[in-house]
């Protein structure tokens, strides 16, 4: 049997060839959980843009795996959605298989999510139990692990603030339901990037010089995922349907009208639209700079495609929030949009983590 020659930087760090020779596996493995996050995040988004997310009103994280079976066990899904005001006063008179359409639409987001969970932990132990996992990544698939469990109890604190008061889910539990889930997202493809093979790995000797542009405009993507579900979570797309002006102006007059003035940007449907608005300039402006100075650095042209490819995306992705916005937020180009950020936010993420490795190596 042939066995896989060990690295010096693998043997200055007492790996094995088990764990040298699975490192692939694991990489695949992470980045098929993070292809399962990002389905995860589109059907969250359709479940959000069809008003579905409340149609199950219990949480129920095993038990609720089992739909419902017979015409008697609808009838009691159907009878619990009439209690709550979101059918009380949005939905009065909704028919049973109208239910049955909003109804499937949150059964398979959290179906997705006990398959994510299962499909993370069984690879998991076997990896971690048969010596396949190196001593540095043990603790990120377990903060990772936890992450995951963790965003399950999010959501469904996210669902019960529509239960009682609401005729819809708190814009802010929504945001936060939302960034958990890309922060997830990240960092899975954060760690798979991060475990290869030194050989592996672009080199970029000027990493330091590129860092401190990268890692805000990273946040700043972050942020503007945040600001989308917050315009997502008050319907504010679906006023103000003009663009390059706003209510007739550029910088409209009413904004940050509301006491305090910091809820504003939570609740004031100009105001969140307009930091939208305003952040996705930023955000492409600084996409440009990061472009021109990795075009100039001949020490970098490894990670100069990367840095094109996102401008490409960003812009791709203001184009796309123009239309959305211009025809009043019709879902497909809603849900194309919500890709289009978490697809940014990937290319943002490897480019980021190839300049973190490039930085460790030169201290």
């Amino acid at each position: 049997m042939q066995t896989m020659e060990l690295t010096q930087e693998d043997q200055w760090l007492g790996i094995s060839e088990k764990v040298a020779s699975s490192r692939k596996a694991v990489r695949i493995w992470l980045y098929c959980i993070a292809f399962l996050v990002f389905i995860m995040v589109l059907v969250g988004g359709a479940t959000r843009l069809t008003d579905s997310g409340l149609s199950i009103t219990e949480w129920k994280p095993i038990h609720g795996a089992i739909p419902p079976l017979s015409d008697l066990a609808w009838q009691e899904e159907f009878e619990k959605y009439k209690q709550i005001p979101e059918y009380q006063q949005v939905n009065k008179g909704m028919r049973l298989e109208e239910f049955k359409f909003i109804f499937w639409w949150e059964w398979g987001h959290r179906q997705l999510g006990r398959f994510i969970g299962l499909a993370f932990f069984f690879p998991m132990a076997f990896f971690w139990l048969t010596g396949r996992l190196a001593q540095q990544i043990k603790p990120k698939v377990l903060l990772l692990f936890f992450l995951g469990g963790l965003q399950g109890a999010v959501g469904w604190w996210m669902v019960a603030s529509g239960l009682s008061e609401r005729v819809d889910v708190s814009q802010y539990r929504l945001a936060s339901h939302l960034i958990m889930a890309s922060f997830i997202f990240a960092a899975l493809i954060w760690v798979a990037r991060g475990y290869r093979e030194k050989d592996e790995k672009p080199e970029c000797v000027s990493a330091d010089r590129h860092w401190w542009l990268m890692m805000p405009l990273w946040l700043l993507i972050m942020g503007q995922i945040f600001l989308g579900a917050l315009v997502a979570g008050t319907h504010a797309g679906k006023t103000y349907n003009t663009w390059p002006l706003m209510d007739g102006s550029f910088i409209p007059d009413q904004l940050y009208d509301l006491t305090p003035i910091w809820l504003s940007a939570f609740e004031d449907h100009m105001t969140i639209q307009f930091n939208h608005r305003m952040l996705a300039y930023v955000i492409v402006l600084l996409a440009a700079i990061a472009v021109v100075r990795l075009a100039r650095d001949h020490f970098a042209s490894a990670l100069h495609k990367w840095s094109m490819v996102l401008v490409a995306l960003i812009v791709a992705q203001i184009l796309i929030g123009i239309i959305t916005l211009l025809l009043v937020v019709p879902l497909s180009l809603a849900l194309l949009h919500q890709i289009g950020a978490i697809i940014i936010l990937a290319a943002m993420t490897l480019l980021l983590r190839d300049l973190y490795d490039n930085r460790r190596e030169a201290t």
